[in-house]
């Protein structure tokens, strides 16, 4: 066993005693709600017994605390996503995900004008999802030729030949999500209101 993991359990004895003087019970009384014998008990909190999942379960029922309190389990991690941005083209790809497999998902800013202004179709295996944030898309996908606004989504099977890029002079930010096995993307959305014209 690594170091931390040893640390960890030769902290449960203390904690348990602790636990257990602070509610005021004694072994006794202890050992008939956990079914654990009090000599087991004494030798868990002396640290002379190390810790099974066996007794701890019960114990940390009897003490009103999770599992992760009482072995005092360090936190799961930082859930953030910290990755590089990747410019290519005249295309900033940001990673949203860091699973390898399964749908992937990225933030795409796209240079006005620029690097990306002649579109040069492509094909692979996949399915993509895209949805403008800012700017106007410009998507050619097979025999369309496209312009998708703030809020406008499209998807599409990527063996279709396929190019997008900023439709004018202005940046385009846009997500997107891409399946590399042809996964696609299902959204559920609730019909919004409609509101009159004028």
């Amino acid at each position: 066993m690594d170091g931390d993991l040893d640390q960890a359990l030769d902290a449960v004895g203390p904690r348990l005693r602790a636990l257990r003087q602070r509610r005021e019970t004694t072994l006794v009384a202890l050992s008939s709600v956990t079914g654990i014998s009090v000599s087991t008990l004494s030798r868990l909190e002396s640290g002379a017994r190390r810790p099974t999942l066996e007794l701890l379960l019960p114990l940390a029922r009897a003490h009103g605390v999770t599992l992760d309190e009482l072995v005092d389990a360090p936190p799961t991690g930082d859930p953030r996503v910290h990755m590089r941005p990747v410019t290519r083209h005249g295309m900033t790809m940001i990673p949203l995900t860091r699973r390898a497999g399964g749908i992937q998902a990225y933030k795409l800013v796209i240079a006005g004008g620029g690097g990306r202004a002649e579109p040069d179709p492509q094909t692979h295996e996949g399915y993509e999802w895209l949805y403008v944030l800012n700017g106007r898309l410009r998507v050619v996908l097979g025999e369309h030729d496209l312009v998708l606004s703030p809020g406008e989504a499209a998807e599409f099977d990527t063996r279709v030949p396929h190019w997008f890029g900023s439709a004018d002079a202005e940046p385009v930010e846009i997500l997107s999500l891409f399946g590399r096995q042809g996964e696609r993307a299902h959204l559920r959305a609730r019909p919004g209101e409609r509101r009159p014209p004028g």
